[in-house]
Order: structure tokens, then C-alpha cells, then sequence
């Protein structure tokens, strides 16, 4: 068994150290197919990756192993599989990450917006993101019993410019008028 794999299996009896779980989230991201098969149904934390001309204005830290990707999000979840794949896969209405990557592409992919209970992308849009997130991202992650314990001290230390909890920079008002204008996309709410 790989060192990592051996890792991220002995993590269910004792939280892993911070660089543990660094070392883990930078190990090998994959595509979001390989989601549905590869993630673990247990916590943890995950980072989602993009290459170099994804969104080049929002500097990330590189890849140690694939220079070409860089560092965009950081999240946690009580469940990975489902958080990645229902989540992050499927819905803006349940995902920051997928708010803001719509915020940030708006005009780009000409993305439309409506209310329901929050603004969420059209139908075709919704499809649409998925696609391009499929396309362009790919995905780690690390099993971890209490991702809320260090989620903090991941997102000070990886620093990914998509991220506004726990971190600072230039991209963070950014990153809030992109999410600003996504939900202003959809107009007053009826």
C-alpha cells in the first residue's frame, strides 16, 4: 500500500498532523469522474485545483507535482463523497465554491441566475458549470475525523484565493464582489 493510502486509512483512529494533512491534500488530485468512485464517505478536507489559465487573475499556490495546477479552494465536509459529488457536482444553491465560480464566470459563460429559496443558476446553467468544472478542475482530498478543527490552519497555510474564511489578501474582495454579483444576478427577490 502507498505511503499516502496507508495515511489517509490509519487517519480514522487519530486526527492526522497539519502537515499530514497537507501532505495528503497536495498528494494527487483527480478529475471529478474519478470522484464518485475515489472519494471516501468519511470527513475530511478538500482542495480543488485548476490549471494556470483557469481564472489566471486568481494567483494560487502551484501544485509540488503537477506545476501546471494551482491551488483555487479549500473546504471541509462531514461526508466527501456526497459533499463533492452533491454538492459541489450538482447544486449552486449548496455550494460556495460553485457561487463563486459562477460570480467569477458570469459574464464569461453568460450564466443566468432565479431565485428560489436562494439564487441559484438555471437548470442549463447548473449543467453547464458542471460541465466546465469537469473540464477544468480537478480535486484532492484528506479523510480527517474533525476537518472543522483545522480547517483554519489549512486555508492560513495553502492560502487559495477562492477562499474568504480564515483567509487574507488581495483576492478576498475579489472573491466577495464576485459572489456579491452573483446573487445580485438574479435580481430582487419576488
Amino acid at each position: 500500500m502507498p505511503e499516502l493510502a496507508r495515511q489517509t486509512a490509519n487517519m480514522a483512529s487519530a486526527p492526522p498532523a497539519l502537515d499530514t494533512v497537507v501532505e495528503v491534500l497536495l498528494a494527487n488530485p483527480v478529475t471529478t469522474h474519478e470522484v464518485r468512485t475515489q472519494a471516501p464517505s468519511a470527513p475530511g478536507l478538500y482542495a480543488w485545483w485548476a490549471p494556470l489559465a483557469i481564472l489566471p487573475e486568481l494567483v494560487g499556490p502551484a501544485h509540488p507535482a503537477v506545476p501546471d495546477l494551482r491551488l483555487l479552494y479549500v473546504g471541509l465536509a462531514t461526508k466527501l463523497r456526497s459533499r463533492l459529488v452533491s454538492n459541489h457536482l450538482r447544486r449552486s444553491g449548496s455550494s460556495t465554491l460553485r457561487r463563486t465560480l459562477a460570480g467569477l464566470l458570469l459574464d464569461e459563460q453568460g450564466y443566468q441566475t432565479r431565485w428560489t429559496d436562494r439564487v441559484v443558476l438555471v437548470d442549463e446553467d447548473e449543467a453547464r458549470l458542471t460541465e466546465w468544472m469537469g473540464t477544468n478542475l480537478r480535486v484532492s482530498w484528506c479523510e480527517h475525523p474533525t476537518p472543522r478543527d483545522v480547517e483554519g490552519d489549512i486555508i492560513r497555510t495553502l492560502r487559495p484565493p477562492l477562499n474568504v474564511d480564515h483567509a487574507t489578501g488581495p483576492t478576498v474582495k475579489v472573491i466577495k464582489a464576485s459572489r456579491r454579483r452573483y446573487f445580485d444576478s438574479a435580481g430582487p427577490r419576488r
